[in-house]
């Protein structure tokens, strides 16, 4: 993929966080004129040693307040993109598109009292942004994120989400936050354990919450791996819970990259 020059900008990396030998975090500077809405993307672009461009989407983990942008990658075996930016350090440069894209914002919901923030792996990202605005805490009188990964070691940004309710701007939102945790493959105390599916087909989801997903009060977004992302949309479904689109309303976002 192409970009002209006035189409993006340079940042310099300031920080690469490994986290498992597989997952790592990305902090890079953000230039003044770069807006975005929370649970949006940028499209990161790093030089090849043949002097092409590899471009690749990743949604903000920072806020649209924060005065750097955050990224959560997951480690591509022989993949170009992080092959490329594994060789990267402190003080490099790295190319970030001006325009920030995506649906996965809270404007795709018209109405709607509980959010549910259902994410895999990396997909947490999106929602790590949009949990640090203000506007998801105005809009909804519940709002529960559930992160699901393989093993303990890959639930990555507890930190981040433990002292999100202590922050001076968002403390007196913190009784309408729920923060539900599953491991699939191994056994973690205070987290479920199965599939984001799984535990909607049997019922534990909504047991842990306390809250039921419904067309009439849940508002769903979904982000991911591709394969839960399908089968929880036709899960709710059978719910008659609907895509929402902007010239239709409905209870359930996704976000398609490229």
């Amino acid at each position: 993929m192409t970009v002209s020059e006035d189409k993006f900008t340079r940042q310099t990396l300031q920080r690469v966080t490994p986290l498992t030998p597989n997952l790592f975090t990305l902090r890079v500077t953000r230039d003044p004129g770069f807006r975005f809405r929370a649970g949006q993307f940028a499209r990161l672009g790093v030089t090849k040693a043949d002097g092409t461009t590899v471009w690749r989407a990743y949604s903000m983990v920072s806020s649209p307040h924060d005065e750097f942008l955050e990224f959560f990658s997951i480690v591509v075996p022989d993949g170009e993109f992080t092959s490329e930016l594994s060789r990267l350090r402190e003080g490099d440069s790295l190319m970030v598109e001006k325009q920030a894209f995506g649906y996965l914002t809270l404007d795709r919901f018209i109405d709607g009292r509980d959010l549910w923030l259902l994410s895999t792996g990396t997909g947490v990202a999106p929602f790590l942004s949009i949990l640090q605005d203000f506007e998801v805490w105005e809009k909804f009188e519940r709002v529960i994120l559930v992160y699901s990964v393989r093993e303990t070691r890959e639930l990555a940004y507890q930190s981040l989400i433990a002292e999100l309710m202590e922050r001076e701007y968002l403390a007196e939102y913190a009784h309408k936050f729920l923060f539900l945790p599953t491991v699939t493959r191994e056994q973690h105390p205070g987290a479920l354990n199965g599939r984001i599916t799984q535990l909607i087909e049997n019922g534990e989801l909504e047991r842990a919450a306390g809250i039921e997903i419904t067309p009439e009060h849940s508002r769903v977004m979904l982000c991911g791996n591709p394969q839960m992302i399908d089968d929880t949309r036709a899960l709710l479904k059978q719910r008659d819970m609907r895509l929402s689109l902007s010239r239709k309303p409905g209870q359930v976002a996704v976000e398609t990259y490229w």
